[in-house]
């Protein structure tokens, strides 16, 4: 008996309710030419789909490589302009030293000396320039090094290990914060709180200015136009009002608006040191009271062309305020730019900032490896 020939079953899913029916039954099934270019035009909406993820993921890896470029251009461009404001330092400091290394035929006593001059004189603070020579010192002996040239290397490293120690924090521009500014008179510091706050806006953050420094003549209107120019608003009051008043409007503000940072530019008479001291005291009430556990920050600004004397204030400060980070203004304007080694190395706080020229773009965060590669290359 001749058996049958089995029926081929399709090997696609059923498209119809009548082909399901027919592959349940075992029997073959003629789709109508309806079926057929419905089919059609299912399989060509699949294969425009498949064209438009491929291009959409084209277009994405092109922009994350274009992203990627202006990211790098931006990151040269202030790396530039970084190099470019510690001229007047490289040419003075690092020039010296390498008169030094070129200079010397052996490694002495006298090699030494002139070093720790050198150091000195650019500001680098006797305790680190003592570090960092014992530590080469070390190196010298452990490395059998002879030839004075090959130590350049090593105190390069052993700067950036002295300024590495207490890299900075900056959680507080991802945290609704309260940042406290505080520093003497002509040091920059309003003007740096206008470009911290313009910053802060163009990385998309709600900033609210306080214009908490009452004392200073024009220090408001100074601010005020800061605020305009960034797009920012600010909480001011009347000449010589309470400072800590103005702090208690500013974070009323904050928490009305939904501001991510506070910035809060306030007074620094270091000749006074018992009115800062209950100033500061009277203003930090006000912020534990009205806003209980929000993120704070303390930043003192020195003017870096004061060399020691900027080191001297920093001190003083910290001996009244916990100073949280520290922003050096004007490094453009010095040829002592050691004074950030001798900063971080003796007082243990983080430079926050650094201001190389006029732009807001000129206030740049702080990055030893980058401070160190610019200042010596």
């Amino acid at each position: 008996m001749d058996e049958k020939e089995p029926v081929k079953t399709p090997v696609h899913a059923p498209r119809t309710a009548a082909e399901a029916v027919a592959m349940m039954k075992g029997i073959a099934y003629e789709p109508t030419a309806e079926e057929i270019q419905a089919a059609q035009d299912e399989e060509a909406a699949r294969r425009e789909e498949r064209a438009r993820q491929r291009e959409e993921e084209e277009k994405r890896r092109l922009e994350e490589e274009q992203w990627e470029l202006e990211a790098a251009n931006r990151k040269k461009g202030l790396f530039d302009r970084l190099r470019d404001g510690l001229g007047k330092t490289r040419d003075s400091f690092v020039s010296g030293l390498d008169a030094v290394f070129a200079g010397s035929s052996s490694i002495d006593e006298d090699f030494y000396e002139e070093l720790e001059e050198i150091l000195i004189m650019g500001d680098v603070g006797v305790r680190a320039t003592e570090e960092i020579l014992d530590r080469l010192r070390e190196q010298v002996k452990e490395k059998k090094i002879k030839n004075p040239m090959d130590c350049k290397q090593l105190l390069i490293d052993e700067i950036r290990t002295q300024m590495s120690t207490c890299e900075a924090d900056y959680s507080f521009e991802e945290k609704q914060s309260v940042v406290l500014v505080i520093g003497v008179n002509g040091v920059g510091k309003t003007t740096t709180c206008g470009k911290m706050a313009a910053k802060l806006k163009d990385s998309g953050k709600r900033v609210i200015l306080a214009a908490a420094d009452t004392f200073r003549a024009a220090a408001t209107e100074q601010l005020t136009e800061w605020a305009n120019r960034a797009g920012v608003e600010i909480i001011s009051g009347a000449e010589g009002a309470d400072p800590a008043s103005i702090v208690f409007d500013a974070l009323s503000a904050s928490k009305a608006r939904g501001a991510d940072v506070l910035l809060c530019d306030t007074a620094g008479r270091l000749h006074n040191k018992k009115n800062l001291m209950e100033e500061l005291k009277k203003i930090n009430r006000v912020i534990d009271r009205e806003m209980p556990g929000v993120h704070r920050e303390n930043f003192v600004v020195l003017d870096a062309t004061t060399g020691q004397n900027a080191l001297s204030q920093a001190r003083e400060f910290a001996s009244v305020a916990d100073l949280t980070g520290i922003i050096l203004t004007k490094m453009d304007g010095t040829a002592k730019g050691g004074i950030v080694v001798a900063i971080q190395s003796e007082l243990g706080i983080p430079v926050k900032y650094i201001g190389v020229g006029e732009k807001v773009s000129d206030l740049q965060k702080f990055d030893s490896q980058s401070f160190v590669e610019a200042l010596f290359s």
